[in-house]
């Protein structure tokens, strides 16, 4: 009996080494996965910072830019006054060059048939001789004065066309940094995009399937019935559990958001087209729909959302759903709109 024992002894297995090994490979792994997790988010916060910053440089680069063209176009203008009035000032000095050069061929035919005469006075031909005299001295007077309006219309084509051509650089430059800019800026609105999206996710997780609750377009509509009483703006509480579940989603995304993006949650407050009876606390639905927008923003806030993240606004009876003058399309058209945009 005693050895029959001990060989059932012998042949029993021990599990449990084998068991703490297996826990803790699971765990090394589990840890392993974390590690990369938080790197790959300083790394992703790093290069967005970047981003940033290549952004705002990129901002000072075109205003700089913008300046430099804008002084370069009034030289150019300066230039093109310039040009036009020496222009003006050759060409009248070329009228008088003519002038005093016909006057001199007059002068010399007057000297020349002049000569053929023996009446003429001597004092006569002097004088003549005189008129050439002072006609040559203008005609090469007017000779430096062309030849020196030449070299500044020459000097001042060269400037036009050097600063024609800083112009077309400058505006080659701002093309550019405009089309990386316009780069930049598509990037981040993909980047809300994304977290629209995954901001909607978790809210038809959280809402589930209700039918007074729907998604249209870019938008998380929510019927009034919800939230308020016919012609009230005060949150039922049914309407608050409901509002907790969205600053619960939103909490959570807020804190995936780069601070630096500039969102906002816009909360949209919509009525029917049937008036007011006028006994109630509001007297348009301008101004019910506008409080109902507000109820909801505060309480938001309440529930720990950042003010200058959260926009409120109302739209009366102007944006329907449905233009139908049914109960059912007065039903669908009092709504409140949840909408994750750019501010």
């Amino acid at each position: 009996m005693a050895l029959s024992r001990s060989r059932r002894e012998g042949r029993r297995i021990d599990y449990w080494p084998g068991f703490v090994d297996a826990l803790s490979t699971l765990v090394l792994s589990i840890v392993f996965l974390l590690s990369v997790f938080v790197l790959s988010q300083f790394f992703l916060s790093q290069e967005l910072t970047g981003k940033d910053e290549a952004l705002r440089r990129l901002n000072q680069q075109i205003a700089e830019l913008t300046d430099l063209l804008a002084l370069t176009r009034a030289d150019n203008k300066s230039l093109e006054d310039n040009l036009a009035t020496l222009q003006t000032t050759l060409q009248t000095a070329e009228t008088e060059k003519s002038r005093l050069l016909g006057l001199l061929n007059a002068d010399a035919q007057a000297t020349a048939s002049a000569t053929g005469e023996v009446g003429r006075l001597s004092s006569e031909l002097q004088s003549e001789r005189d008129v050439s005299s002072r006609a040559l001295a203008q005609v090469e007077l007017l000779n430096q004065q062309l030849a020196a309006l030449r070299r500044q219309l020459a000097a001042l084509e060269d400037a036009l066309a050097a600063s024609e051509a800083r112009d077309r650089e400058s505006q080659t430059r701002i093309a550019d940094l405009g089309n990386r800019l316009n780069v930049a800026l598509a990037q981040r609105v993909q980047e809300l995009a994304r977290y629209r999206s995954d901001f909607f996710g978790r809210l038809r997780q959280i809402l589930g399937d209700r039918q007074d609750i729907r998604v249209v377009g870019d938008r998380f509509v929510f019927q009034s019935e919800v939230f308020f009483d016919t012609g009230a703006a005060e949150l039922l509480p049914e309407g608050q559990r409901e509002l907790d579940k969205v600053a619960e989603a939103l909490r959570e995304l807020t804190e995936e958001i780069p601070p630096d993006i500039p969102w906002v949650l816009r909360v949209d407050g919509h009525t029917d087209r049937r008036p007011l009876s006028g006994a109630g606390a509001f007297r348009s639905n301008w101004e019910l729909s506008s409080a109902r927008a507000i109820a909801v923003v505060r309480f938001l806030q309440s529930r720990g959302i950042a003010p200058q993240r959260l926009l409120a606004a109302g739209f009366a009876e102007y944006q329907p759903l449905d233009l139908a003058e049914t109960d059912d399309a007065y039903r669908r058209n009092r709504r409140i709109e949840l909408k994750l945009t750019e501010r």
